[in-house]
Protein backbone atom coordinates (compact mmCIF):
# COMPACT_ATOMS: atom_id res chain seq x y z
CA UNK A 1 0.00 0.00 0.00
CA UNK A 2 1.52 3.26 -1.12
CA UNK A 3 0.97 6.56 0.90
CA UNK A 4 -1.94 7.76 -1.12
CA UNK A 5 -3.66 4.67 -1.16
CA UNK A 6 -3.53 4.54 2.77
CA UNK A 7 -4.34 8.16 3.31
CA UNK A 8 -7.55 7.48 1.18
CA UNK A 9 -8.24 4.45 3.37
CA UNK A 10 -8.26 6.72 6.35
CA UNK A 11 -10.37 9.31 5.21
CA UNK A 12 -13.12 7.17 3.27
CA UNK A 13 -12.84 5.39 7.25
CA UNK A 14 -14.10 8.96 8.85
CA UNK A 15 -10.85 9.73 10.13
CA UNK A 16 -9.81 13.34 10.16
CA UNK A 17 -7.23 14.58 8.11
CA UNK A 18 -4.65 15.84 10.56
CA UNK A 19 -5.44 12.47 12.21
CA UNK A 20 -4.67 10.64 8.70
CA UNK A 21 -1.77 12.45 7.98
CA UNK A 22 0.16 11.18 11.67
CA UNK A 23 -0.87 7.57 11.12
CA UNK A 24 0.03 7.66 7.73
CA UNK A 25 3.87 9.30 8.90
CA UNK A 26 3.74 6.40 11.87
CA UNK A 27 3.03 3.16 9.20
CA UNK A 28 6.16 4.93 7.47
CA UNK A 29 8.06 4.53 10.61
CA UNK A 30 7.20 0.90 11.47
CA UNK A 31 7.31 0.04 7.86
CA UNK A 32 3.63 -0.66 6.98
CA UNK A 33 3.49 1.57 4.08
CA UNK A 34 6.51 -0.09 1.92
CA UNK A 35 6.74 2.81 -0.82
CA UNK A 36 5.88 6.18 -2.45
CA UNK A 37 2.13 6.86 -3.76
CA UNK A 38 2.22 8.50 -7.09
CA UNK A 39 0.23 11.86 -6.39
CA UNK A 40 -2.48 10.02 -8.34
CA UNK A 41 -5.94 8.34 -7.70
CA UNK A 42 -5.33 5.05 -8.43
CA UNK A 43 -7.15 3.30 -5.56
CA UNK A 44 -5.76 0.91 -3.05
CA UNK A 45 -5.34 -2.90 -3.00
CA UNK A 46 -4.87 -4.53 0.23
CA UNK A 47 -3.76 -8.02 0.37
CA UNK A 48 -6.75 -9.74 2.79
CA UNK A 49 -9.46 -8.13 4.77
CA UNK A 50 -7.32 -9.29 7.97
CA UNK A 51 -4.44 -6.65 7.04
CA UNK A 52 -8.01 -4.25 5.87
CA UNK A 53 -9.41 -4.09 9.29
CA UNK A 54 -6.18 -4.43 11.51
CA UNK A 55 -4.82 -1.24 9.65
CA UNK A 56 -8.30 0.19 10.49
CA UNK A 57 -8.12 -0.54 13.71
CA UNK A 58 -4.64 0.56 14.26
CA UNK A 59 -5.96 4.15 13.04
CA UNK A 60 -8.70 4.28 16.14
CA UNK A 61 -11.40 2.85 13.79
CA UNK A 62 -14.50 1.19 15.96
CA UNK A 63 -14.77 -2.27 15.52
CA UNK A 64 -18.30 -1.98 13.67
CA UNK A 65 -16.99 0.82 11.63
CA UNK A 66 -13.97 -1.14 10.72
CA UNK A 67 -16.29 -4.35 9.44
CA UNK A 68 -18.87 -2.29 7.32
CA UNK A 69 -15.65 -0.62 5.36
CA UNK A 70 -13.99 -4.06 5.22
CA UNK A 71 -16.95 -5.45 3.38
CA UNK A 72 -17.55 -2.47 1.17
CA UNK A 73 -13.98 -3.03 0.26
CA UNK A 74 -14.01 -6.83 -0.60
CA UNK A 75 -16.98 -6.26 -2.20
CA UNK A 76 -15.28 -3.59 -4.36
CA UNK A 77 -12.03 -5.72 -5.36
CA UNK A 78 -10.22 -3.44 -3.34
CA UNK A 79 -9.11 -6.71 -1.16
CA UNK A 80 -7.58 -9.75 -2.77
CA UNK A 81 -8.60 -11.91 -0.41
CA UNK A 82 -10.22 -13.25 3.05
CA UNK A 83 -8.01 -13.80 5.75
CA UNK A 84 -8.81 -16.11 8.81
CA UNK A 85 -10.38 -13.53 10.63
CA UNK A 86 -7.73 -13.94 13.43
CA UNK A 87 -4.44 -14.00 11.81
CA UNK A 88 -2.10 -10.53 12.34
CA UNK A 89 -0.80 -9.14 9.29
CA UNK A 90 3.08 -9.06 8.66
CA UNK A 91 4.75 -6.20 7.60
CA UNK A 92 8.48 -6.25 6.45
CA UNK A 93 11.45 -5.82 8.99
CA UNK A 94 13.64 -5.71 7.37
CA UNK A 95 15.25 -2.75 4.87
CA UNK A 96 18.78 -1.97 3.31
CA UNK A 97 20.17 1.09 4.38
CA UNK A 98 19.11 2.80 0.84
CA UNK A 99 15.39 1.60 1.15
CA UNK A 100 15.13 3.46 4.72
CA UNK A 101 16.67 6.75 3.26
CA UNK A 102 13.86 6.39 0.67
CA UNK A 103 11.58 6.09 3.16
CA UNK A 104 12.68 9.22 4.93
CA UNK A 105 12.54 11.07 2.37
CA UNK A 106 9.42 9.99 0.81
CA UNK A 107 7.86 10.64 4.06
CA UNK A 108 8.82 13.79 3.88
CA UNK A 109 8.03 14.79 0.38
CA UNK A 110 4.67 13.86 1.56
CA UNK A 111 4.90 16.35 4.44
CA UNK A 112 5.80 18.54 2.48
CA UNK A 113 3.13 18.52 -0.41
CA UNK A 114 0.53 18.63 2.45
CA UNK A 115 1.85 21.99 3.67
CA UNK A 116 1.78 23.45 0.11
CA UNK A 117 -1.57 21.87 -0.07
CA UNK A 118 -2.26 24.05 3.17
CA UNK A 119 -0.26 27.22 2.45
CA UNK A 120 -2.28 27.73 -0.77
CA UNK A 121 -5.42 27.84 1.16
CA UNK A 122 -3.70 30.00 3.22
CA UNK A 123 -3.03 32.05 0.60
CA UNK A 124 -6.50 32.45 -1.24
CA UNK A 125 -7.52 33.11 2.29
CA UNK A 126 -5.47 36.25 2.66
CA UNK A 127 -6.41 37.16 -0.87
CA UNK A 128 -9.80 36.74 0.23
CA UNK A 129 -9.33 39.16 2.94
CA UNK A 130 -7.01 41.40 0.94
CA UNK A 131 -9.67 41.84 -1.56
CA UNK A 132 -12.37 42.49 1.39
CA UNK A 133 -10.18 45.32 2.93
CA UNK A 134 -9.86 47.03 -0.06
CA UNK A 135 -14.01 47.14 -0.79
CA UNK A 136 -14.20 48.18 2.81
CA UNK A 137 -11.54 51.07 2.58
CA UNK A 138 -12.84 52.05 -1.11
CA UNK A 139 -16.56 52.51 0.28
CA UNK A 140 -15.18 54.11 3.73
CA UNK A 141 -13.72 56.49 1.39
CA UNK A 142 -16.77 57.32 -0.77
CA UNK A 143 -19.00 57.40 2.17
CA UNK A 144 -16.25 60.20 3.61
CA UNK A 145 -16.66 62.17 0.37
CA UNK A 146 -20.63 62.57 1.14
CA UNK A 147 -20.48 63.71 4.28
CA UNK A 148 -17.90 66.23 3.54
CA UNK A 149 -20.30 67.30 0.51
CA UNK A 150 -23.09 67.25 2.69
CA UNK A 151 -20.69 69.62 5.56
CA UNK A 152 -19.96 71.80 2.24
CA UNK A 153 -23.88 72.02 1.50
CA UNK A 154 -24.75 72.47 4.85
CA UNK A 155 -22.30 75.49 5.79
CA UNK A 156 -23.42 76.80 2.81
CA UNK A 157 -26.96 77.03 4.18
CA UNK A 158 -25.85 78.55 7.50
CA UNK A 159 -24.62 80.97 5.88
CA UNK A 160 -27.28 82.14 3.90
CA UNK A 161 -29.63 81.49 7.11
CA UNK A 162 -26.80 84.02 8.71
CA UNK A 163 -27.70 86.23 6.21
CA UNK A 164 -31.24 86.03 6.77
CA UNK A 165 -31.41 86.03 10.17
CA UNK A 166 -29.04 89.84 10.04
CA UNK A 167 -31.87 91.13 7.22
CA UNK A 168 -34.23 90.22 9.26
CA UNK A 169 -32.80 91.90 12.80
CA UNK A 170 -32.19 94.67 10.50
CA UNK A 171 -35.69 94.93 9.24
CA UNK A 172 -37.28 94.38 12.41
CA UNK A 173 -34.98 97.36 13.94
CA UNK A 174 -36.05 100.23 11.29
CA UNK A 175 -39.77 98.94 12.05
CA UNK A 176 -39.45 99.48 15.35
CA UNK A 177 -37.43 103.04 15.05
CA UNK A 178 -40.49 103.77 12.62
CA UNK A 179 -43.14 103.14 15.06
CA UNK A 180 -41.45 104.54 17.83
CA UNK A 181 -41.32 108.03 15.56
CA UNK A 182 -45.00 107.47 14.71
CA UNK A 183 -46.06 107.29 18.56
CA UNK A 184 -43.52 109.92 19.39
CA UNK A 185 -45.87 112.22 16.77
CA UNK A 186 -48.93 110.54 17.71
CA UNK A 187 -48.36 111.87 21.53
CA UNK A 188 -47.42 115.33 19.90
CA UNK A 189 -50.65 115.30 18.17
CA UNK A 190 -52.67 114.93 21.60
CA UNK A 191 -50.72 117.63 23.21
CA UNK A 192 -51.33 119.85 20.27
CA UNK A 193 -54.96 118.75 20.65
CA UNK A 194 -55.27 119.48 24.35
CA UNK A 195 -54.29 122.68 23.16
CA UNK A 196 -56.56 123.30 20.83
CA UNK A 197 -59.13 122.74 23.02
CA UNK A 198 -58.39 125.80 25.15
CA UNK A 199 -58.62 127.95 22.00
CA UNK A 200 -61.78 128.39 19.80
CA UNK A 201 -62.19 125.96 16.62
CA UNK A 202 -60.91 127.46 13.41
CA UNK A 203 -62.66 127.09 10.42
CA UNK A 204 -59.46 126.03 7.97
CA UNK A 205 -59.52 121.65 8.29
CA UNK A 206 -56.01 119.88 9.59
CA UNK A 207 -54.23 118.07 6.92
CA UNK A 208 -52.28 115.04 8.25
CA UNK A 209 -49.22 114.30 6.25
CA UNK A 210 -49.63 110.74 5.98
CA UNK A 211 -46.61 109.81 3.64
CA UNK A 212 -44.09 112.22 6.07
CA UNK A 213 -45.30 110.31 8.90
CA UNK A 214 -44.59 106.93 8.08
CA UNK A 215 -40.87 107.92 6.33
CA UNK A 216 -42.50 108.27 2.30
CA UNK A 217 -41.66 109.81 -0.36
CA UNK A 218 -43.98 112.54 -1.12
CA UNK A 219 -44.31 111.11 -4.33
CA UNK A 220 -45.17 108.02 -3.25
CA UNK A 221 -48.85 106.59 -4.23
CA UNK A 222 -51.46 105.35 -2.32
CA UNK A 223 -50.72 101.87 -2.39
CA UNK A 224 -47.54 102.36 -0.87
CA UNK A 225 -48.97 104.21 1.70
CA UNK A 226 -51.63 101.05 2.25
CA UNK A 227 -48.89 98.97 2.09
CA UNK A 228 -46.65 100.52 4.55
CA UNK A 229 -49.58 100.87 7.43
CA UNK A 230 -50.75 96.89 6.72
CA UNK A 231 -46.88 96.35 7.84
CA UNK A 232 -46.84 98.13 10.79
CA UNK A 233 -50.19 96.98 11.69
CA UNK A 234 -48.97 93.19 11.47
CA UNK A 235 -46.15 93.96 13.62
CA UNK A 236 -47.49 96.12 16.38
CA UNK A 237 -50.86 93.68 16.34
CA UNK A 238 -51.04 92.71 20.44
CA UNK A 239 -51.70 88.60 19.39
CA UNK A 240 -48.17 89.02 17.25
CA UNK A 241 -46.42 90.14 21.04
CA UNK A 242 -46.95 94.03 19.65
CA UNK A 243 -47.95 97.05 21.56
CA UNK A 244 -51.93 97.72 21.84
CA UNK A 245 -51.82 101.26 22.17
CA UNK A 246 -48.84 101.85 18.96
CA UNK A 247 -51.96 99.64 17.23
CA UNK A 248 -54.85 101.65 17.95
CA UNK A 249 -52.64 104.97 16.87
CA UNK A 250 -51.78 103.36 13.66
CA UNK A 251 -54.60 101.64 12.87
CA UNK A 252 -56.91 105.05 13.72
CA UNK A 253 -54.46 106.68 11.18
CA UNK A 254 -54.75 103.89 8.28
CA UNK A 255 -58.69 103.77 8.61
CA UNK A 256 -58.36 107.94 8.16
CA UNK A 257 -56.10 107.53 5.18
CA UNK A 258 -58.04 105.14 3.57
CA UNK A 259 -61.72 106.79 4.16
CA UNK A 260 -59.96 109.98 2.54
CA UNK A 261 -59.02 108.16 -0.87
CA UNK A 262 -62.60 106.72 -1.15
CA UNK A 263 -63.97 110.67 -0.39
CA UNK A 264 -61.47 111.68 -3.35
Amino acid sequence: MNTDQAFELLIEAGVTEDTSIQTVRRWFRERKITYKGSGQDTGYILDNTDQAFHLLKDAGVADSTAVQIVRRMLREGQIEKVGSGIQKPTYPTKESAPKQLTHRSTDQDMIIRQLKVKIKAQDEHIKGIEHLHQTSVASLIQQIDKLKKDMIHLIKEKSELQRETKKLLKENINLTNELLKLKGEVLKGNQKSDQADDVPPSSAPITIDYRQKLGLSKMASDKEVLTKYKKLLKITHPDHGGNATAFHFIKTDYDQFRHSINLK
